[in-house]
């Protein structure tokens, strides 16, 4: 009590406020909720001007009245109630503490947020509030930082762990005594709480995503024409962690791409490209795989090629503060999943810095293409490269090329490739990669690799004998050594 009145004494400040009693509770919630917003603070009830402590009587009906102002915080508050006998008499004091929480700020009262600026209060200001939106959407309480459901260590992808590892050690951004030990690498990653794996390490390293992990899909179309309504002419779609997304999809666009042997004024050598800079493309599918909403279920990657364009698509809004205008210039780098951002880092996959699509434009600008624009619409994210995809197209350079389309073969094609270096039948092959459908294994798996040559059959005369084997070339063992 005395340390209280001592307060009391003191006066009003950025953590105290006074009032006469419970008429003034509207008030009084309205500090709590500038305390809240800041550093913490107390009101006391029961306290006239200049400071006298007269108290107030307390009855059932005061104590329902301060539950039902509590009521009005959202999110729920951490306030603390006390009452305190005043010497001499029947009456109390009422404090009521807030403690701050800077996990769960902003709060509001009755829908309005307020700050405390010395020992005033008042409305907080859009900007503010909307700042301490984003601190809060990157607190502990994050998605991806969550326990992921039913997954255990046994259940990610511990090549890929590893392969983090030597990245990370090769960039010199994790010790070089770092353990071997996967589950020490995911503690030293931040992506394991004790023995728990966060739902960060299953989206950067998980093997198994349905049912409870549907938004680790990722869907690669080329379509005839313009629209999306023009004939398939490839398409694929997997449940993949972050990191075989990113190399399956840039394997995808290698193969779907039509390449352009260009030779520079005064060169005499050539120089090989895409329509768009592979570069540009990589950091685009990266930004898309890293920064996705992935508390959407229903979300994906998308990468859709036209005869006209090609679009990469992200599910799921920009992160609050960040505009698709902003995208084309400076802005800042808000990490919507700073843990997976970091995994990327770490491996020297990205900066960040924010600067992802500014080298973007500078790519396509060294290369003399058009530059992609930036848009949100749809509830997703589309970035655009404008540029002629069919092969034998003139990409705007004035001397000679030759413009041929080039394979490379999927993650599921290089490891039929290593798998069939002795001959095997196609059911063998088959298992590799968990197809069950056989239309579809030998439309889209096997009959790429034997047109692109890597792949030949032991009795091509027979194709369809009972006896017929696949044998990996001597181009397709350079292919899959390359990979």
């Amino acid at each position: 009590m005395t340390t209280l009145l001592d307060e009391i004494a003191a006066g009003e400040s950025e953590i105290l406020e006074l009032k006469r009693s419970t008429g003034q509770l509207p008030r009084a919630g309205q500090t709590l909720c500038a305390f809240l917003n800041a550093r913490g603070g107390k009101v006391v009830l029961g306290v006239v001007d200049g400071g006298a402590v007269v108290g107030q009587d307390v009855s059932d009906k005061t104590r329902r009245d301060i539950a039902g102002m509590l009521d009005r915080f959202e999110p729920p508050a951490s306030v603390d109630v006390a009452f305190i006998d005043v010497p001499g008499g029947s009456k109390k004091l009422i404090v009521l503490e807030a403690r701050a929480d800077d996990e769960a700020r902003p709060f509001l009262y009755d829908g309005r947020a307020y700050q405390r600026v010395q020992s005033s209060t008042s409305v907080m200001p859009q900007e503010r509030y909307e700042a301490m939106l984003l601190q809060r959407a990157h607190a502990r309480r994050r998605w991806e930082n969550q326990p992921a459901v039913d997954v255990t260590l046994d259940d990610l992808d511990h090549e890929e762990i590893l392969r983090t590892r030597d990245a990370a050690i090769r960039q010199r951004r994790i010790s070089a005594g770092t353990s071997t030990d996967v589950g020490e690498i995911l503690d030293r990653l931040g992506l394991r709480r004790g023995e728990v794996i966060t739902q960060a390490a299953q989206i950067l390293y998980g093997t198994r995503f349905l049912p409870d992990y549907p938004q680790g899909l990722i869907k690669m179309g080329r379509f005839r024409g313009s629209k999306i309504t023009g004939d398939i002419l490839d398409s694929q779609q997997d449940h993949l962690h972050a990191f075989a997304m990113v190399r399956e999809a840039v394997a995808w666009l290698d193969r779907i791409l039509p390449l352009a042997a260009i030779f520079p004024p005064g060169e005499i050598f050539r120089e090989d490209r895409q329509p768009v800079p592979a570069e540009a493309l990589r950091e685009v599918i990266l930004n898309a795989v890293m920064h996705r909403d992935y508390t959407q279920p229903g979300s994906y990657v998308a990468l859709v090629v036209f005869d006209d364009r090609i679009e990469v698509r992200s599910v799921g809004g920009l992160p609050r503060g960040v505009s698709a205008e902003s995208l084309s210039g400076d802005h800042r780098s808000i990490l919507r999943n700073p843990l997976i951002a970091e995994a990327f880092h770490r491996t020297g996959a990205v900066e960040i810095w924010g600067r992802g699509t500014n080298r973007v434009i500078e790519e396509c600008e060294r290369h003399g293409v058009e530059l992609p624009t930036f848009e949100e619409r749809d509830g997703a994210v589309y970035v655009t490269f404008r540029a002629q995809i069919l092969p034998g197209v003139d990409l705007g350079h004035d001397l000679g090329q030759q413009v041929r389309p080039k394979f490379v073969p999927s993650q599921d094609q290089v490891a039929v490739l290593v798998a069939a270096m002795e001959p095997q039948p196609s059911s063998a092959l088959m298992l590799i990669g968990g197809w069950t459908n056989r239309t579809r294994f030998r439309d889209q798996l096997l009959r790429p690799l034997l047109e692109a040559g890597l792949l030949e059959m032991t009795i091509p005369e027979k194709p369809r004998s009972s006896r017929q084997r696949y044998r990996t070339t001597p181009a397709g063992q350079e292919a899959g050594e390359k990979k």
